[in-house]
């Protein structure tokens, strides 16, 4: 079925924008926090193995069958799904779902950034010694022969600036300096929205260049640091039991999917306004394998900070208190303190953590504004007259829901969330995404697009991927992720039963779109039950029903065409996104 290119369309106008957006799309805070922060769970260099297995196998293949799907059908998420597979256009809906949950919480990193950045402005860092109010006396500032003692970098995080309580069941109270640092940056992300930074061709390599340079001025710094050798074998140098552990496995499928950006749906939108004769193996191989390398160095810059904080400390790599956010947030400033004009890089540091958390916010955001938008634009238009107020009431609502992880519990909250929204959900996405595509949708289909816009058929190894390996693969995980299920523990700390109960509630938020938009599809088309399972399943029914209920009720399923996706909104192209 041939797919005309729609009259006035956008597209980019230099294809080089799109892989340097879908390269700004993966690479962020994911590379720098999530990657490091999963690898030292998992074991450091155990991660590596499956992690790298994993890119081959299902982060390539899944993101070429994306990239593929959205420039053929010039659709974003939602209704390419709901063309290619009716009976799992919920899976689209679903990525809706998943995004503003994440904008919920993700914003608290950003938060935590800007307190760092704005308590960096003086001539001796807060955490550089233990002479401050905060500290305990097990605080070490240098190496000791205590086993029991903590970083003044640990203590800063801890006690300073979350001022944790022990668990999830003492809420504590909440925290006005991160409330109003919180307010701050969702005034930023509106912003960046409302005004819709239109930005050059310099602003881009800035932006793209901007964290190599710091992450390599660290590195030089930290493999000069005493111990610094013995966190980069943790890192490089498998521990082959771990890789019995499921959990392993299942981190590095996450982070894949995560970091790319598979089953978010924002790089399918992306494609969508590509050229529809465009070669998207180049930019499929671009994004990844910079994004995985990005991911790596970061390791290394890490690895050897943690291996300094080991001999600071007096205990093995492996034993080192750090887990979630706090591990950008106490073995990075630990670092800052060996660093020549501490102060300069702690605020160059945390502006490029700002760069690359407000980057992929607002893209999150405006996944649910243009979702609204495109979905029920009449009615709300009729009430709030302007798209600017539309973007303020999500912003604010997201806020509001954000407020937990301020309070002095609030890491617990995040911790909590970001487990059941970015590991739990995600596999399901991904796995409901996957047999759409790859099964109902197709092999040959997908491979007959590949030939009617490029003129080649898709490689046997990319094809063996998309039938077998990927569908396989991503089954088995699932399977034994929900078999071998580990709940969400924040270092030595395992939540609650009642927690984890509030958890799978926060993953039911998004999965539950999936059967809803199933049963919603069988409901409105035509026909006995058998003759609705059979369309459901077949690509392009619900267009060739244009008589069904189903184009009677738009409101129901729209496009969410990304003015997101296109995912640095306006801040890494210059192509205008308001269809």
């Amino acid at each position: 079925m041939a797919v005309d290119e729609e009259a006035g369309r956008p597209t980019w106008s230099r294809q080089i924008e799109f892989t340097l957006a879908g390269i700004g799309c993966a690479v962020g805070l994911g590379n720098i926090w999530r990657f490091p922060y999963l690898c030292y769970r998992s074991g450091g260099g155990a991660f590596l193995v499956p992690y790298l297995l994993m890119l081959v196998v299902l982060g390539i293949p899944l993101l070429h069958m994306e990239l593929t799907l959205g420039q053929y059908l010039r659709r974003g998420p939602v209704l390419a799904l709901a063309k290619a597979c009716p009976l799992l256009k919920g899976v689209g809906m679903a990525t809706v779902a998943i995004s503003f949950i994440m904008c919920t919480y993700y914003n608290i990193i950003i938060t935590w950034a800007l307190y760092y950045m704005f308590s960096s402005f003086q001539s001796e860092l807060l955490w550089e010694n233990c002479n401050n109010t905060w500290n305990t006396a097990n605080c070490s500032d240098r190496a000791s022969n205590s086993s029991s003692s903590s970083t003044a970098s640990q203590q800063f995080f801890n006690l300073k600036v979350l001022e944790r309580t022990s668990g999830v069941e003492e809420t504590g109270v909440l925290r006005w300096e991160l409330f109003l640092l919180l307010l701050l940056a969702w005034i930023l992300v509106y912003l960046c929205i409302f005004k819709g930074v239109k930005s050059t061709g310099k602003v881009v390599y800035f932006t793209a260049l901007f964290p190599y340079v710091i992450l390599l001025a660290l590195l030089i710094n930290n493999v000069q640091l005493p111990g610094a050798i013995d966190g980069i074998r943790f890192f490089i140098i498998p521990e082959w039991d771990k890789l019995l552990n499921v959990e392993v496995w299942i981190n590095a499928a996450a982070q894949i999917f995560n970091s790319i950006g598979i089953g978010f749906g924002s790089l399918m939108a992306m494609s969508s306004y590509n050229n529809f004769n465009n070669n998207v193996l180049k930019d499929t191989l671009a994004i990844c394998i910079t994004n995985s390398l990005t991911s790596i160095f970061a390791g290394f810059v890490i690895f050897s900070a943690f291996g300094y904080m080991s001999h600071l400390q007096n205990v093995p790599v492996s034993e080192i208190a750090v887990d979630g956010p706090g591990l950008v947030f106490v073995v990075y400033p630990q670092a800052f303190v060996t660093m020549p004009v501490a102060p300069l890089w702690a605020v160059l540091f945390f502006f490029m953590l700002l760069c690359l958390g407000l980057d992929s916010q607002f893209a999150m955001v405006e996944v649910m504004v243009t979702s609204l938008l495109d979905s029920y634009s009449k009615p709300i238009l009729k009430y709030l007259k302007r798209k600017e107020f539309v973007v303020l009431i999500v912003c604010g609502a997201a806020f509001l829901m954000g407020i937990p992880n301020v309070m002095q519990v609030g890491i617990y909250v995040f911790q909590l969330m970001d487990h059941y929204t970015a590991i739990v959900s995600i596999m399901f996405l991904a796995f409901f995404e996957v047999i759409g595509v790859c099964w109902l949708y197709g092999v040959n289909r997908l491979s007959s697009n590949l030939i009617e816009m490029t003129g080649k058929r898709p490689n046997i190894f990319f094809r063996v991927c998309w039938w077998v390996i990927c569908p396989v693969l991503i089954t088995v995980i699932l399977v034994f992720s929900v078999i071998q299920f580990k709940p969400a523990r924040y270092e030595d700390y395992v939540y609650p039963p009642w927690a984890q109960a509030v958890g799978w509630l926060i993953a039911l938020a998004s999965i539950i779109w999936i059967p809803l938009a199933a049963v919603h599809t069988l409901w409105v088309l035509p026909g006995s039950f058998a003759q609705k399972l059979k369309k459901s399943i077949t690509p392009f029914s619900l267009d060739e029903d244009s008589e069904s209920p189903y184009y009677q009720q738009k409101g129901a399923i729209m496009e969410v065409i990304p003015n997101i996706a296109i995912i640095s909104s306006d801040y890494k192209t210059p192509i205008q996104t308001n269809l």
